[in-house]
């Protein structure tokens, strides 16, 4: 299968002329809710259409890593070995730290697109968790790394006209500490939020990387039910000959 999931990004992503971009780092949370029927739903949204970049189509919550997302406070670190793995192919000028501030944007961009509060609730604990955190605090919710797998990382070929180097994190449901009443994040971005099924998913209007990720995650959770920390990660990256598959 994941041969197959790389012959299909080979013919369906056509390099743009143009000097490449040097892609922006970003991460992007699949959470998943456990059925009766065992089949795991994911939250997915469809992008509104006034963007620039993908419109109208299904995506996972996420966005780009922003600076102050590198002094947010968390609750619990990462498991060591997602740590780990999330620290393999750093760029030059970035540190083992830095990969805190994927899941710290991935938990942010999710409240700002879905209106949702990912992480470990503290009447306790007053102290802000620092900027863009501040419907948190008042919440008493803190972000919570631990809970985290890491299931995917791709990079936007060259010659794109947006390039990402995005980590794709999961973390089951029961991590939702609260959740806006409106049904939908302050940022506006993402419409028709639902849950479905990963099978259910593949029938949407879908970027071709996002439909790998979720065949990738069907296969691992067919093996892997459980999201065990040591799971192999698949990478995705353009090389001259094309999109290379490693795994992490």
């Amino acid at each position: 299968m994941s041969q197959e999931i790389l012959d299909r990004l080979q013919r369906v992503d056509r390099i743009l002329d143009g000097e490449p971009l040097v892609p922006k780092d970003a991460a992007t949370l699949l959470i998943l809710e456990r059925k009766a029927d065992g089949d795991p739903h994911v939250l997915m949204g469809r992008r509104h259409m006034r963007h620039k970049f993908m419109p109208g189509m299904f995506v996972f919550p996420g966005g780009r890593v922003d600076p102050e997302d590198v002094g947010v406070r968390f609750a619990a670190d990462y498991d060591p070995t997602v740590q780990s793995k999330l620290t393999r192919d750093l760029k030059g000028e970035e540190e083992e730290d830095y990969t805190r501030a994927f899941a710290i944007a991935a938990v942010r961009e999710t409240y700002e697109e879905a209106g949702l509060f990912i992480g470990r609730l503290d009447h306790n604990d007053t102290e802000p968790c620092g900027h863009g955190f501040e419907a948190f605090d008042n919440r008493f919710v803190m972000p919570d790394l631990s809970p985290m797998r890491f299931v995917a990382r791709a990079i936007t070929p060259p010659g794109r006209p947006r390039r990402y180097d995005t980590r794709f994190l999961a973390v089951w449901s029961d991590q939702i500490a609260d959740r806006l009443p409106e049904g939908t994040g302050p940022s506006g971005e993402l419409e028709e939020l639902q849950w479905l099924s990963l099978e259910e998913s593949k029938q949407l209007e879908l970027p071709p990387i996002t439909l790998a990720v979720i065949e990738e995650l069907q296969n691992r959770l067919a093996e892997d039910p459980k999201l065990e920390p040591d799971y192999p990660v698949p990478y995705y990256y353009w090389t001259p000959e094309g999109f290379v598959r490693e795994e992490l």
